[in-house]
């Protein structure tokens, strides 16, 4: 692998050819494109940019979350993106609780984030700020609907330079939006803290019941050619339980790792959100309706967890954990991609809901294309891994991999298949400056590379 050189771009690709071409601009990162991250077998700390020509660009899987991933997301050139659908914060809580369906707020985050730069008030960038809008979250719920009221009527001046066709595709979606709210006008839907493009992504997704067919309207609109791919592909309410180390079991990802109040989810349906038939959100957990509060800025600040994080695992509507399949094109692209990245942010609320699914370990371990398997280490810890240094960090990925994921077999069958630790990292990439601690000599001992990168921070 001492031939093997991976570059940290800071170009984004050109849009190309889209259904909705608007004209756009090649994207900035506030990386240095001087980050240049050599890959060989031994430790190295980069001083100044390395001057080696690239002869050909690799290709890159990478699995973030939505907010730690945002901050690097445009530096990587010819990548796919992978993320999970089971946040049930901000207005993403607020949309499954009445509406139902997977989470799309990651999602949604990293398609506008994507989107192509373009020159100030021009149409495209017109069309971003319109999708990356959130309403007031400080007011009152009537105050609030009637912000959203004049957006859905057209008369928002929000709507000021986007094009007459992309406007009424968009709104088209919005009022589709509206009408199923009105179905179930007695669920009281919150906007406040609403974000338009959950709504409109949303929409799209229950009027395809497709989350992909979602993400391509989104991307062509957009005049993206964004490759994200959500981790499980289904039309239900996708939720992530953590089990402590000393017993204690948190629901949802707020709970686990930024909750708005002190309450539990219920698997309990309330009279307000008491379904219209026996089958409607049939084994669906619904989310405290206190997590619409959630801000991205509140992970700054946390209450600690009582114990560390043992495992995470999703479960159903009854408390029962289940065993999702990844979605195909997932596995598909890890046998086919160079480079993977766990990328910066959440560990066990946005990585792990990627890993700790069936097949996935083997497709990673077994992959005859991907060649090198980054881990970028976070800056510092957050509530869901305090304490916690780089080998903790290498040791829950690999831990989280070789569980086994499938229907436990009756008989003597079903031995679960151990891979070493090498065979999911072989990389770890961390910034001068980190406040999590490293160890070098215990984590090459694990037979790992090591970079130290001199760059800004990225979470």
């Amino acid at each position: 692998m001492s031939n093997q050189r991976l570059t940290v771009s800071n170009r984004h690709g050109s849009p190309g050819s889209s259904i909705f071409d608007l004209p756009s601009q090649p994207v900035h990162s506030n990386l240095s494109s001087s980050n240049d991250l050599s890959l060989g077998s031994t430790y190295h700390v980069i001083e100044q940019p390395a001057t080696t020509p690239q002869t050909g660009d690799p290709s890159f899987i990478i699995i973030s979350g939505g907010t730690g991933g945002n901050a690097i997301c445009t530096a990587f050139k010819n990548a796919c993106y992978v993320l999970p659908v089971s946040d049930d914060g901000g207005s993403s809580s607020e949309i499954i609780r009445v509406l139902g369906g997977p989470s799309i707020g990651d999602i949604r985050s990293r398609l506008v984030r994507l989107i192509p730069q373009a020159p100030l008030s021009s149409p495209l960038d017109s069309i971003r700020s319109f999708l990356a809008y959130r309403l007031p979250r400080q007011c009152t719920q009537r105050e609030a609907r009637e912000e959203w009221r004049d957006i859905v009527e057209g008369r928002s001046a929000l709507w000021k330079g986007i094009p007459s066709d992309r406007k009424e595709t968009i709104r088209g979606f919005l009022v589709y939006f509206e009408s199923e709210l009105l179905k179930r006008a007695h669920k009281n839907f919150d906007f406040r803290n609403g974000s338009i493009g959950n709504y409109f992504l949303a929409a799209a997704q229950g009027f395809f019941r497709s989350l992909p067919s979602a993400i391509f309207l989104f991307s062509s609109i957009t005049s993206s050619q964004a490759h994200i791919l959500p981790v499980i592909v289904t039309n239900h309410t996708v939720t992530i339980a953590a089990e402590l180390t000393d017993g204690e079991r948190l629901v949802g990802q707020c709970e686990i790792s930024h909750p708005v109040v002190s309450t539990e989810l219920s698997f309990r349906v309330t009279s307000d959100d008491a379904p219209e038939s026996p089958t409607e959100a049939l084994g669906e957990v619904i989310a405290s309706k206190q997590n619409i509060m959630f801000e991205s800025m509140a992970k700054g600040t946390h209450e600690p967890l009582p114990s560390r994080i043992n495992r995470l695992y999703y479960i159903n509507g009854y408390g029962m954990e289940i065993h999702p399949s990844p979605n195909p094109d997932f596995l598909s692209n890890l046998g086919s991609r160079d480079i993977l990245v766990y990328s910066c942010g959440s560990l066990w609320t946005s990585i792990m809901p990627c890993l700790a699914l069936r097949g996935v370990a083997s497709a990673i371990a077994r992959s005859s294309s991907v060649r090198v398997k980054v881990l970028l280490l976070n800056t510092e810890n957050d509530r869901e891994t305090d304490g916690y240094s780089a080998e903790d960090y290498i040791l829950a990925i690999a831990r989280t991999l070789n569980t086994n994921y499938s229907t436990p077999a009756y008989g003597l069958g079903g031995a679960n298949t151990i891979y070493p630790i090498s065979a999911f990292i072989t990389d770890v990439v961390y910034l001068k400056g980190t406040s999590v601690a490293v160890d070098v000599e215990k984590i090459t001992a694990l037979e790992l590379a090591m970079r130290q990168v001199w760059a800004d921070r990225v979470s």
